[in-house]
């Protein structure tokens, strides 16, 4: 605490200064009686004592371990009050608050993280949960493309709050969903038919689980199943021309809905 015992008779901008809190502040706490300077001028403006800043300081180290004004108030003032416990409550509350912005501290580390990485993911646990046809590069490759839209902001978010349980279920989605659509291939469900558009649906359903999915992105997207032989592979690994088969069924229910395929973006 800095000693102020060879001063008095100090104007509040002094005191302003001194104690490192606003004229305003200083203004309301002589108001409400907490701090009251013990002197004025002839006309009435406000000095403080070396007595007055030893209470404004003993004040303002209260209030930055966040005691109310009106408990300060009490701890100064009331010969009865219970000041070490009053400050073991406030330091237990200051404990608390540590432990949440530590955690928040964490969250925000992941959601870094995430939004450099995409996937909170070792190496080991990307090829246990995706299959070994899964490239770790994949990720860093799609950060490099993706990283400054909006889309990649939602999937990082997406990431952030999620382990490799919650991942587990995503793939397990994601498997089920293309076996679905194989096997609707297989049994004949023809583009277009309600089935399909049924299917569609879902896939647009399991994809939210990286970000939102329009009816024209999933165009796009069905497109680059088709036309990228990795995605094309994929699928085709699954059931031969599965690929285009569901792209067909995407481009029906764009239709269906008003979208011309030809003409769909990302968007």
């Amino acid at each position: 605490m800095p000693e102020d015992t060879d001063v008095d008779g100090l104007t509040v901008g002094q005191v302003s200064t001194r104690v490192g809190v606003t004229v305003r502040a200083l203004h309301h706490w002589d108001e409400i009686g907490l701090a009251r300077p013990s002197l004025r001028t002839a006309a009435g403006y406000r000095l403080y004592t070396a007595g007055d800043l030893e209470r404004l300081h003993r004040i303002v180290v209260y209030r930055e371990i966040g005691l109310g004004l009106d408990k300060i108030r009490a701890v100064l003032d009331d010969s009865a009050a219970d000041v070490p416990g009053a400050l073991r409550a406030q330091r237990a509350q200051v404990t608390e608050r540590i432990g949440r912005l530590r955690q928040l501290g964490t969250g925000l580390d992941r959601m870094i993280d995430a939004h450099e990485r995409g996937l909170l993911l070792t190496v080991e646990q990307q090829t246990a949960i995706f299959g070994p046809g899964w490239n770790p590069r994949w990720p860093a490759e799609a950060r490099q493309r993706y990283g400054n839209t909006p889309q990649w902001q939602q999937y990082a978010e997406r990431s952030a709050a999620r382990g490799p349980e919650e991942w587990q279920a995503v793939a397990a989605a994601v498997t089920d969903l293309d076996q679905v659509l194989a096997d609707a291939m297989a049994a004949g469900v023809e583009p277009g038919g309600p089935e399909a558009n049924r299917l569609v649906e879902r896939h647009r359903e399991v994809f939210a689980a990286y970000f939102p999915l329009s009816r024209q992105m999933q165009v796009c997207l069905a497109r680059t199943y088709e036309a990228d032989p990795a995605y094309a592979a994929h699928y085709d690994g699954i059931r031969a021309g599965l690929a285009a088969w569901f792209r067909r069924a995407v481009d029906a229910s764009a239709r269906a809905h008003g979208i011309d395929p030809a003409t769909a973006t990302w968007e």
